[in-house]
Formats: structure tokens, sequence, C-alpha cells
């Protein structure tokens, strides 16, 4: 018999209303905006509203270095999620949105998979309520304040080609990397080159994921730094009076969207930011409101341990003030075929690097052997940390009751939480700390453009901000091909750049698309709706 697809699966499931979903977990009727029949905003007038209740256990879900297939570590959150239900508890599941230049590229939508999923995937998949278009408009209305801002003077000083601000759009567009804009006669704008990333790499978006509050955004997309004038110091978005209209904007798109799961497990879906250049969580909003919602609030970071949980741990957890109670490490046998056990104890130890309790997820696949599984499971054992074997792809919630168990017991054990390093320390102390503790590297070799960026954010007040490395998602080194624990290497860094309004310095050590191209054959090529109006052929 043939296992139907992840949308056959999606548009079999009984959805309950949204206030249903909602009044399961305390969220009272008035704090929500219905978009259509399967969508909500959650006003945040909630954060407040709800402070009162009890907090709930705070889970985030990271993984191994994966391979390029993934493994599976949104579909372990939602069936993580689910799986508290078959154990008598409420939990509530926070998701990053999904990016469509992706969807419609090679690595498909991000709704979960299998029995495991966020419903409508459909929905999810295809922009939502809108909130990464107000992303995009908003970042690009910035722009076009900067560009105007030019046309009319200049009056800021600002270094012609010491200009940071970009562009950005939801497509996968290698065309609009390196662009020239101005072109034409005088009216038409000043001539200069820039270009265009994906709407997920925008500091718009980390600002939406990382804000408390709608005064917060504001403050934070006013520090946004559009560039430098020639003696060093910096232009921000409020100096030329761009950051008002941004925020008009995106006042909508800093609710976080309420969904359900397939077993109408509470989801709270909002922003998307990159996780190579970004911190690549969701928003911060979205866990203020979720942790008064039940007894565990289960949260996804992106990539490896390495990456989306270091920065969970010490850019999220350092803007939203919430501590985690337990972490878990979804690891596959392809993945271990792949990168070997000490992969998965270095990732363990990056955990235990933040004084959190790590559980071991063992997404299990079709052709997995028992004494496969065994095998992840004594390297859990002899490291000490707790395991469970994962079938929530086939079975839903009831596949993950066992790593629901193990992380109800981790959650409940002495946690000493403690950030990487502190805000006072000088930012290539704060690289070096994260390259040599994390990624295993024997120190950090620094180009001299790079010193110089970090000198001048330095000297413009910015020292104090943690640090969010770019590199590939491939290696904990900064090579993708060196796969395990590799040692014996520095980290390189060739570019430092600044996201002063979300609130972070990152550091460049190799090739980062920051656009994305699309491949041979996308998805794109093969998705399409049909007579009825349904979409088909999404993955």
């Amino acid at each position: 018999m043939t296992f139907p697809s992840d949308l056959e699966i999606a548009r079999s499931a009984s959805l309950k209303p949204l206030r249903t979903i909602a009044g399961s977990v305390g969220i009272p009727p008035h704090l929500l905006e219905p978009h259509g029949d399967d969508v909500a905003k959650v006003k945040l007038g909630a954060i407040e509203e709800l402070a009162d209740r009890p907090r709930a256990k705070y889970v985030v879900v990271s993984a191994v270095t994966p391979t390029s297939l993934g493994e599976g570590k949104t579909t372990t959150t939602v069936g993580l999620g689910q799986a508290f239900s078959h154990l008598g508890k409420k939990a509530t599941v926070a998701l990053r949105q999904p990016s469509m230049g992706p969807t419609f590229g090679i690595k498909g939508g991000a709704a979960g998979g299998g029995y495991a999923q966020v419903v409508p995937m459909d929905v999810l998949n295809m922009h939502l309520t809108g909130d990464f278009h107000a992303v995009t408009a908003a970042h690009n209305m910035l722009a076009a304040v900067l560009d105007n801002h030019l046309y009319q003077g200049n009056a800021s000083g600002l270094g012609p080609h010491d200009i940071s601000w970009r562009r950005v759009m939801d497509v996968n567009d290698r065309a609009l990397r390196h662009i020239v804009v101005g072109l034409g006669g005088r009216v038409d704008g000043v001539t200069r080159q820039t270009g265009f990333d994906i709407t997920a790499a925008s500091e718009v978006m980390a600002i939406l994921a990382l804000a408390r509050s709608l005064p917060d955004m504001r403050e934070r997309l006013g520090r946004i730094v559009v560039g430098y004038r020639p003696d060093g110091t910096a232009v921000t978005a409020e100096e030329i009076r761009g950051a008002g209209a941004m925020a008009a904007i995106l006042v909508h798109a800093l609710k976080p969207n309420l969904m359900q799961t397939l077993e109408n497990t509470p989801v709270l879906v909002h922003a998307g930011p990159f996780g190579n250049i970004a911190h690549g969580n969701s928003s911060v909003v979205a866990d203020l409101i979720g942790i008064r919602t039940g007894d565990y609030l289960v949260t996804e970071a992106g990539f490896a341990a390495d990456m989306g949980a270091e920065r969970f741990f010490n850019i999220k957890c350092r803007a939203s003030g919430l501590v985690p109670d337990a972490a878990v490490i979804v690891t596959t046998v392809r993945a271990l075929e792949v990168h070997g056990g000490e992969n998965l104890r270095k990732q363990i130890e990056n955990i235990r690097l933040h004084g959190v309790t790590p559980v071991v997820a063992i997404n299990a696949f079709p052709g997995d052997t028992h004494a496969e599984h065994a095998a992840i499971a004594e390297i859990a054992a002899s490291e000490g940390v707790r395991s469970a074997v994962c079938n929530h792809f086939t079975e839903g919630g009831k596949g993950a009751t066992e790593l629901a168990e193990a992380v109800a017991e981790a959650a409940e054990e002495p946690q000493g939480f403690r950030f990487l390093y502190p805000d006072a320390a000088p930012l290539r102390e704060k690289i070096s700390t994260v390259a040599t503790r994390v990624y295993g590297a024997d120190g950090v070799d620094i180009a001299p453009a790079a010193e110089a960026q970090l000198d001048r954010y330095e000297r413009n007040g910015f020292g104090n901000l943690p640090v969010c490395i770019a590199k590939t998602h491939m290696s904990l080194s900064s090579d993708p091909t060196r796969t395990g624990a590799p040692t014996g290497w520095r980290l390189p860094v060739r570019e430092v750049r600044a996201s002063v309004g979300a609130g972070f310095i990152y550091p460049l050590t190799g090739e980062m698309r920051t656009m994305p191209g699309l491949g041979a054959n996308p998805a794109a090529h093969d998705i399409d709706i049909d007579a009825d109006g349904n979409i088909v052929n999404l993955s």
C-alpha cells in the first residue's frame, strides 16, 4: 500500500474551529482576529492578559548536523506537541512561517510531514496572512525612502559606496543578486549598485521575530543602519525618517498566527528569519503568548544545535527573557552515517554548554533497523542523556509518546541556564568563544576588512550586541565538505555585518547566498491548481 502524500493527509484532516483550539489553551475569543476559517491572528494584548497564568515548560527542538535531505526537525516538533495530549498534557507548538522561495524551489514546504503536520498545509505554505509581504513592503519602503534621500540632496552625508540597505522579495531569483538602480535621466534617481535578498534574510524579518511589543518593534526599526558616512559614523532609518512608515506597515504583521496540527494541537506560526545569516527562530511574541497556554511550549530552532540552538540561547532568550527547561536533538540513522557518532556527542555538548538538559530524538525512517536505533541510543546513554525512537511521521502523536515522556522528565530536572558570553565582552571575544566552544575550532582568522568593520561597529557603540555567525549548516566547521566533528581547523571571518535594529552582529565565514536561485527542475514547475481551484503538487 502506498503511503499517502503530505497534501493528501492534510486534506483528510478533521479540523476544529479555531475558537475551540484557542479555548482549549485558555485564549478567549476576544483575543482572536479570524482570517478565514483556518487561521486567526492573536492580538498582542494576550501577552499581558495571560501573564498571571502558570508558565509552561519551555522546550526547544534542535538537531545534529543535517544531511542535504533534512532530518525531520519540524515534523518532530509537531509530533512532540501532539504526543503530550496522549499523556494527558496540554502543549502549544511555535514555528517559523515558511518562505515561498524554498517552497517553490527545491526544499518544498515547511508544515511538517506525514501525520505530524500543521494544517491546512497549503494555506501555511502559500503566504498565510501576508506577514512576509508586509515585511517585504516595509523593507522596500525604507529602500525607497533611502534612494529618495540621496536624490533630494543626501542631507545625512551617506557615503555613496557605503550604503548597506538592499531590497527584498520572497522569491528565489538569482538575476536580482546584483543590480544597478537609478538608470535613465536625472529625475530617475541616483545611479548606484545594489541588489535583492530574499525576504527571510531581511533585517526587518529578524526584528519582527525578536520584538517584544509594538513600541519595541518601532524602536528597533529606527535603529536600523542603512549605511555610513565617510567618517565611519552610522546613518539610521530614524535619521532619514523611514522608520515610522515601516512600523505602520508592520502593525498587523506583529500579531502571531494561530493554526492547528492534524491532532488539533494549537500552533503559533510567526516570522521566518533566515537560519544562516539571522537567528533562525520563530517570534518572541508568539513564545510570550504560548508560554502561558498550557503545560508545554515546544518551539524549533533552525538547523543544528551549533547554529539554531546556539542562537536561540544567546540571541532569542536574551530578547525574550524566557529560560528553556529542556532541549531535543533530532537525529536519524542517515545523519549519523554521514557525520558519525562524534557529531551527536558534540551537539549534546553544545546544548549542555548552556546549562540545558538534552534529549535525543531518533527520528525513524523506513529501512532503519532496530540495531541502528540501538546504536544511537547507546551513544546517548554513554553521554548520560535520555533518548527515544520516534514514529510520528507514520503514527502521529502516538508515535512520539516515548519522546514526550523523556522530555517531561528532563524538563523537571534543575536547570542552570547560562549565556555563552556576557554582553560586555568584545566582539572578537564573542566570535572566538562561539567558534572554539561550539564549533570546535582552534581559533579565528579575521581578514583585514573584517577587522576594520569590527572596529567601526565598536566605535559606533554596537559592541554590546550578541553575534550570529553566518556559516554553512552542513558542517560544524565553516567547510561544508567536512563531516563529523572536525578538529584542527580555524574559523575564517571574511566580512562582518551589523543588524543593529534586530540586535546582533553577523560575521560571514564563507559565501552566504542571501538570494537563492532556482534549480533545473524547481517545485515551481509542478505546483498548480485543479479545476476547483485546489493547489496540487505541493510537498
